[in-house]
This record gives C-alpha cells, structure tokens and sequence, in this order.
C-alpha cells in the first residue's frame, strides 16, 4: 500500500513535470513569468467558504439548504448520484444557466472590456473550484485515508479508488493553473491576454479523464461502504456538516471536476467571440480554445463508455446475471419485443431480442420477475449471421434472421420497426465483417420463396424452415400430404418440407454439435456421399411441375385468389401465378411454397369479363365459347392488375418490361 511518503514523492514527481514543461514553453513565450512553485502557497486564498465560494455556489447552496433531510435519505435508499447524472451532465452545462446566475463581480454599468470580463469570470470560477478540490483532497481524502491507516473504517484501497487522481488535479489547479491566471489579470494592462496561459495548460487536462471514468465506481463505494463500515458513513457525515461543505454531500462536490472542463469551453467560447477583430490574443485564444474542445471530447468519451458500461450492466441484470454472458467487451445495439413465427401452425408468440455486437440473445418474459426479467432461451452469433426482408402476404413486417445455430422467422409490429431491425442487424453484421477478412459479404434483399443454402454451407448454419402451411405436398418427391399416412417432416439441413419416405435418412450437421437429424435424401447424398438409387430417375418433369417459389420470382403476376365454381358460392383459394417465361399460361398451386402446380389453364383467346361489385366482392371471369372461370380477389386494385395481364397475355401482347412494371405496382397494391 501507497504510505504517505510515497504519495509526496508522486505529487512532487507530477510538479517537477509541470516545471519542466513550462520551462520549455517559457523560451517559446519570453513575456510570460510563471510563478515559482515555492511562492504559490502564499497566493492561494484560503478564506471561509462563505467568501471563497462564488454567488453561483451561494445560490446553489441556499437551493440544497431547503432540500438538506431530504436529500440525506434519498442517499440511504439509493446508489448516490448513478450514471443518469452524467448522461444529463453535458445538455445541463451547455444551457449555460449556471454563468448567467452569478456575477462576475463586475457591475452592469462597468466600463471594463468585455473580454476582460470574462477573464475575471474565469479566475473567480477557478478561485472557487481550487477551495472545492481542497476540500476533496485536503479535508475528506485526507482524513477518511488517516482513519483507514489506522483500520477503522474501510481499507486504504478503497479510499484510493473513491478519490481517484483527486490529488494531482489539486495539485495542478492550486499550484499551476490559479497563479498564472491570478499573475496575468494583475498584469492586465501590460498583458491583455489569456489564450497563451490556457494554451501552456491545456495538456494537462487530460488527466481528468481517469477522474470522469472512475466518477461512477466511486459514487458506488460510497454507498456500498456506508452501508458496510457505520464508522465511515459517520466521518463522512460529520464533514458534511462542517461550514466549508455548504449543505452539500460529498458526491456533489466529486461531481465538481466533473464539470469544470465543458465550462472552461464555454468561458472561452464566450471570449474569443467577445474579442474584437484587432486583438493580439486572437490567435491565441481560438488555438486554446481547439486545445480545450479537444480535452473536453476526450472527457466526454469517458463519460459515453462509463454511460455504455452502466447500461450493459442493467442489462445483465435483467437478463440474471448469467456468467456466460456477463461481458465488458460487450456492446448492446438494439433491443425489444418481436413475435416469433411458428413453422408448424403459423402462429406467432412473443419474444424478446437484445442485440449486442457479438452475438444475439432471444429470450422470453419470466412470468415470475424475480431476480431476473427474461430467460435466455438461445444464443447466435452474429459471425456469419444472415437478414433479409420475406415478403409474406398473410403475414406482414416479417424478416428472417439466419444464423450457424439457428435460424428465426420474425414479425414486427409495423414496417418501421422491421426495417429498424432489419438495419440494426445488418449494421451488427457490417462491423463484424470489417474485423474479418474472411466474413463473407451478408445477403441483401429478397428472392421469391425460401433460397437454399449453398452447397458448402449445407450442415454448417441453420436453414430457414418452410412453414407447414406454404406447402400441400412434398418437396421432393411431389406427392400430396395428408394427415394418415403421409406427414410433414422438416429436413434439418435444407428446411424443406418432406414426407417420411423421402427424409428417412440421418446425417450429422455441424451447426448441432456433429449429432445425427433427419435429413432429406438429396441432402444425405452431399453430406455424407452415399449414392442412393433414385425409383424416379429418367423420368421427365410434366407441364405442372414448375415450382411455385421458382416461378413466382420470375413472374408477370402472382398471388393469391380465389376461383369460384359454376355457381359462384364457393371453390379453391390458392396461389395464382402467370410466369414470365411461360406467360400464355395461369398456373394454380395449391399454395406458395408447392413444388408441383394442380391446374394450368392456357389464357391464348380468353376474354376477360368484369363483373359489378357484389356484396364487397371483388369478381372477374375468363370467358372462351362456353368455357367460365370466375375468380375473386382480395382488393379492387388487385382485381384490376389480374383482368389487365389476363387480357394482354390472352391477346398474345407481350412487353415484358411493360408487364413487369404492371407486377410491380400490383405486388405494392397488395
């Protein structure tokens, strides 16, 4: 542990620095004379803190003095001042209320210039910010580091870790920075400029940002060590009941250097704008001006990364401080709820995601809160992680999120809140792909239906499961489902939806730690290279069998109607698609995601008829010597775009770039 002589030593260190600084700066600037360390005692005031502390404090104290008891127990039942005090600290001091509440001490009707005004203010507020760092050093340092040397109260370390660097910005402001301001405004007529003096002293600055980052953990041992040590908490209270701490607690007068270099920005701001054009200290002033934003942006980094720190904390601590979790190194980007779709009866539940810079947690509520608010259900990394928008007519505001561990179909509430997480995702996957050379570039936008993975990528990530109600029969061989002998199963490397014949296969997959699932037979073959003879093989595809996600990614129209019977009171509703390879035709899929169309009806010669609205149904029909077909779509506007490409592709007028804008706005309409 650090005795006193070693404290003196480092104080005596940190001047010989300072010394050995402005003697380099005073052969770059003869006029100016600091003055010597030795003589510096003798110029500090050190009057009672009634005549020591500016009107501002005076006002400030009068403030606090009525609120006392009540401030006493607010700090018993909470954590001191907590990081919310910093976060407001910057937008607070910027206001500049707390310059326009006290006087300089110059008279409205002074005649003095008015940079020189400022340059007052500035040696007033510094007058009374050194009394304020003595107190902190001098009397509650020093007295709490006393009693813990001799093991009454709390240890030594402790002490340290509350009070930071607190000697050595004292020690700079009372011996450095006070008497040079102090040497240079009795010098004024001679010497009509500061710019130079902040310049010298402007590195030196940057010490407080140790100060700042360690204001937080201070704050907190405070608390936790009155509650821990009563002969503490009673030293400390019997200081705050001195007259020189003004009715203020020790954690208000720790927040002092905290504020003191945003104000220097503004004294300066304020005085190189009150500078007239001809000033000598004009070039001057605006470089120690640049030199103090320059400190006060290392100061306020200081206060945003102990802000990221104390949010990251309340995070883990809703999420029950699991240890695999718990990481400083972490950065969260975005959280909130979201509902998770069902693969299995397209139903949603709601969840909730806490997006970080790694990795992304998806939780669920607790029903019972305590100790924690969610429970982590999965982890995915967000190396190699996948986004992309689905276009999903029955469900909304959905997007897919892909991972090695798992894939996710997501829904939120409006399409605002999807394409704010859509971008949050893809910024969390852009800033990892920078950190890595060999990230492959994330995937953008959206093909009509469910993209297979890529042949390298099969067994190493997650698929995303087509949901059971896009498909009404297997994806492989073809043949409908129905629920006695034919069953849906997923395949655990592709997602496709099959039937038990074609996926009773196993094969191990990466992405679940090397365990054996069911796989489909196409999948088995590049898995695991076995050969498996195909009862099917040479047998060539028919008109029907055009898959449904193939071909509506290149179509002139797609989506879903409905096509009503002779009598127009009922029929089948399915996904209706005319293909832009093949637009003579209207296939008819059973549903969007079906391998195999069930009816094509050929449209070359069809008219198209429209039919008056009919209790808010939209109707329309093909009509060819007696042949009818009567369809039913959702909207109007949806009926419109289907009887303009039904009428063109009938009369053989094909301009695919004409078409293709008339899909386009038919797709948005619906």
């Amino acid at each position: 542990m650090e005795g006193e002589a070693e404290k003196q030593q480092r104080v005596l260190n940190l001047v010989a620095v300072f010394e050995e600084h402005w003697a380099w700066r005073d052969k770059q600037a003869p006029h100016i004379q600091p003055t010597p360390a030795s003589s510096q005692s003798q110029q500090l005031p050190a009057p009672p803190a009634s005549q020591s502390l500016s009107r501002m404090d005076a006002q400030h104290q009068a403030e606090q003095g009525n609120n006392e008891q009540q401030q006493q127990q607010q700090q018993q039942r909470q954590r001191g001042l907590s990081f919310k005090c910093l976060s407001s600290l910057r937008h607070k001091i910027r206001e500049d209320s707390w310059r326009r509440q006290q006087d300089p001490g110059l008279r409205a009707g002074s005649k003095e210039p008015e940079e020189k005004k400022i340059a007052l203010e500035l040696l007033e507020t510094e007058q009374a910010y050194v009394n304020r760092l003595h107190l902190l050093d001098q009397i509650f340092y020093t007295e709490l580091m006393k009693e813990a040397k001799i093991g009454k109260t709390v240890p030594e370390e402790v002490v340290k870790m509350i009070f930071s660097n607190i000697s050595s910005i004292y020690q700079f402001h009372s011996k450095f920075f006070l008497p040079e301001l102090q040497k240079r405004m009795e010098d004024w007529s001679c010497n009509p400029w500061i710019g130079d003096v902040i310049q010298k002293l402007a590195p030196f600055l940057k010490m407080y940002g140790e100060y700042v980052k360690n204001f937080d953990k201070a704050v907190e041992l405070i608390t936790v060590w009155s509650e821990k040590s009563p002969p503490f908490q009673e030293l400390i209270a019997d200081i705050q009941k001195r007259k020189i701490c003004a009715n203020l607690t020790l954690q208000h007068h720790m927040l002092e250097p905290v504020q003191r270099i945003p104000r220097y920005e503004l004294l300066l701001k304020d005085y190189v704008r009150k500078l007239p054009p001809e000033s000598p200290d004009q070039d001057d002033a605006e470089k120690a001006l640049q030199m103090i934003f320059m400190v006060a942006k290392h100061s306020n980094a200081a206060i945003a990364e102990m802000e990221r720190l104390q949010n990251l904390w309340v995070v883990y601590q809703r999420l029950g401080l699991e240890d695999d979790i718990v990481d400083p190194s972490n950065e969260l980007i975005k959280e909130g709820p979201i509902q998770k779709i069902s693969t299995r009866n397209n139903s949603t539940s709601e969840k909730y995601l806490f997006l970080f810079n790694n990795m992304l947690l998806y939780c669920v509520p607790r029903v019972i809160q305590v100790g924690a608010e969610f429970q982590v259900h999965l982890r995915i990394n967000v190396d190699s992680m996948k986004v992309r928008e689905l276009k999903d007519v029955q469900l909304p505001n959905t997007f897919l999120v892909s991972g090695k561990q798992r894939t996710l179909e997501l829904q939120a509430r409006s399409e605002e809140e999807m394409n704010a997480w859509i971008k949050a995702f893809q910024d969390a996957i852009d800033r990892k792909e920078k950190r890595s050379e060999t990230f492959k570039t994330a995937v953008h936008g959206l093909e009509m239906g469910t993209p297979a993975l890529k042949t390298e990528e099969l067994g190493r990530r997650a698929p995303q499961w087509v949901r059971d109600n896009l498909v009404t029969m297997c994806m492989r061989c073809r043949e409908p489902f129905n629920a006695i002998v034919r069953r849906r199963h997923h395949c655990r490397a592709c997602g496709y939806v099959v039937c038990a014949r074609c996926s009773d296969y196993r094969a191990e997959l990466q992405y679940d730690g090397n365990r054996l699932n069911r796989v489909c037979q196409e999948c088995y073959v590049l898995l695991m290279g076995h050969v498996v003879l195909e009862d099917r093989e040479g047998k060539h595809k028919g008109i029907l069998e055009k898959e449904a996600a193939e071909v509506s990614g290149r179509s002139l129209l797609c989506s879903s109607l409905q096509m009503l019977d002779k009598n127009g009171k009922g029929g089948i509703r399915g996904w209706f698609v005319i293909p832009q390879d093949d637009p003579l035709v209207l296939y008819i899929y059973a549903a969007p995601q079906d391998v195999r169309a069930h009816t094509a009806i050929p449209l070359l010669g069809y008219r198209v008829r429209d039919l008056p609205q009919e209790n808010s149904r939209h109707l329309f029909q093909l009509v060819q010597s007696g042949q009818v077909h009567t369809f039913l779509a959702d909207t109007e506007e949806l009926k419109r775009c289907w009887m303009r490409v039904m009428a063109r592709c009938a009369a053989g007028i094909m301009h695919l770039e004409e078409e293709e804008e008339d899909a386009e706005s038919c797709n948005e309409a619906e």
